[in-house]
Formats: C-alpha cells, structure tokens, sequence
C-alpha cells in the first residue's frame, strides 16, 4: 500500500502519458531507464524525484504551471510523516493507516468491542495497551499511547469528519476497571457534541448483524479522482481494499451498520444512562 500523495502523482502522470499517446516503453525508451520503472512510478510503488517529473513533463509537453504542481507533489510525497517521530512505535504498516488517516476528508469507523483509538482517553489507551504487549500483539489499536493522544489531537485539529460506530459491549466492558470507564465515557459524549464527529452505539438488544465481528474503517478523500479506501483490521496487521466492487460493499456493509445502530442523539442517552451504572 502507498501513501495518498504517491497515489495521485502516479495517477497523474499516467494520464499524461496516455493523453500524449505514449507507452510505457516509449518513455522508458526516452529516458534510457527500464519500462519497470515507469509503470512503478505510475503505481505508486516508488518514490518520485523532482528530477524525473521534469523528464517525463517535458516528454508530455505539460505546461510550466501543471509541472510545478506535479513538481512540488513529488516533494511532498518523499517528505516523512509527522509519526516519525514515534518511529520506535510505528511499524510499515501503521505508517500506511497513518498518512490514510492524515490525508482524509472523511472516515468511517466501526468497531465492535473496544473504543476507536481517535476516542479513546488515556486511561483506556494505557488499559487497551497491556494486554496486547503480553501477547505481542500489536495492531493499530494497540501503540504507543503518546501516539495515540498525538493523532487525537491533530484529528481535532482538521476539517475531516468522522463517523463511529460502536456497539454497546463496548461501554459495558470494563478496560481498566469503573473508574477507567466512566472516564471513558465522558470522554465520548464529550467528543460526539462536536462539529463533524458522529457517534452511533448499536445496543446490546440488536440481533445479527452484517460484518458484526470485522471491525474495518472506510477513507474518503478531499480529490475527488481519489477512490474510497477500505483498512480491515485483524490480530497481526491489515487488509488495504482497493477496488472498487470491494469498497462499495463495505459502505453498504457501513449503512447496515449505521441503521442498526441508534441516531447519534439516542446514542448520547445510551451511554449517559451506561455511565450511570458505572
């Protein structure tokens, strides 16, 4: 999986090369470099020089302003995330969950028993973490705590919006005792009265459910050429969803979801009246 910005580029450059009626060979051939390398570059599975957007520009007789703009996009794609700082912490893997998270207008969570890591609080966080370091565990869930305050905060901070869904065994099972739990609570009533964060709690008194057992998130993107992007979550990693078939049926899995569960003004009752019997 690549990061959003190499994505776009790769797309782009695709699209000038196929609108200058160019194969890949061709260009390959231009620039005295492998075919390999152009479809790499086109994939995203590379990172892109400045040096080699200006090549290929000049090959496709793009214009001085769109150049720049691919130019100043491949800069920005080879930059390192702000979770470098946390590099002891965050694996390939999460890195990728991280720049899906960063670059998002929307995201679409849903998970069944435990708190979204963007909602936990400290306590629970520190609750969540101890176990999975016994186990040698770790998912996207189950980092460095700091990390996980760091990525709350620049959340916060964005115009994305958020969608949550939960369900009720979530509020009742108690990570990190009561007291750790009424904490927690608070905090998501706290977060859910918001702009642009939505919570839905599916009660405990639902039946089955569609993918009731496979927590997954759901990226959307400000560009609209750049298609949904699905991250199911299991023990030891994540499976990235990319195509399109694929992601339509994980957003009508989400709307299932999202009509079992409770509005999120009924939802903000529900865990006002499981916070009472903390």
């Amino acid at each position: 999986m690549t990061s959003v910005r190499r994505r776009r580029l790769g797309r782009e450059l695709r699209r000038l090369r196929e609108a200058a009626g160019l194969t890949g060979e061709q260009v390959a051939a231009r620039l005295e470099c492998s075919a390999s390398k152009i479809s790499r570059m086109e994939t995203g599975k590379v990172p892109v020089s400045a040096r080699d957007v200006r090549d290929v520009a000049a090959i496709y007789d793009v214009p001085d302003d769109l150049r720049d703009s691919l130019i100043q996009l491949a800069r920005e794609s080879r930059q390192k995330g702000w979770w470098q700082a946390y590099a002891d912490s965050v694996q390939p893997q999460l890195a990728v969950y991280l720049d899906m998270e960063s670059e998002a207008s929307e995201i679409r969570l849903y998970r069944a028993i435990r708190i979204p890591s963007l909602l936990q609080t400290v306590g629970y966080a520190h609750a969540i973490s101890v176990p999975a370091a016994i186990s040698g565990v770790q998912s996207e869930d189950s980092r460095s705590v700091p990390l996980i305050m760091e990525r709350q905060r620049r959340a916060s901070g964005s115009t994305s919006k958020i969608w949550a869904v939960i369900h009720e065994a979530a509020l009742r099972r108690q990570v990190g005792g009561p007291d750790v739990m009424r904490a927690q609570i608070e905090h998501l009533l706290a977060e859910s009265a918001k702009p642009g964060m939505f919570l839905q709690v599916i009660p405990l008194g639902t039946g089955a459910l569609a993918a009731m057992d496979t927590p997954f998130v759901i990226f959307a993107f400000p560009d609209q050429s750049e298609t949904d992007i699905v991250c199911v979550a299991y023990a030891t990693g994540a499976l990235w969803i990319e195509d399109a078939a694929e992601v339509r049926t994980y957003a009508t899995l989400y709307q299932h979801l999202q009509a079992a569960a409770l509005s999120p003004g009924d939802s903000s009752g529900l865990m006002a009246s499981v916070l009472r019997d903390c």
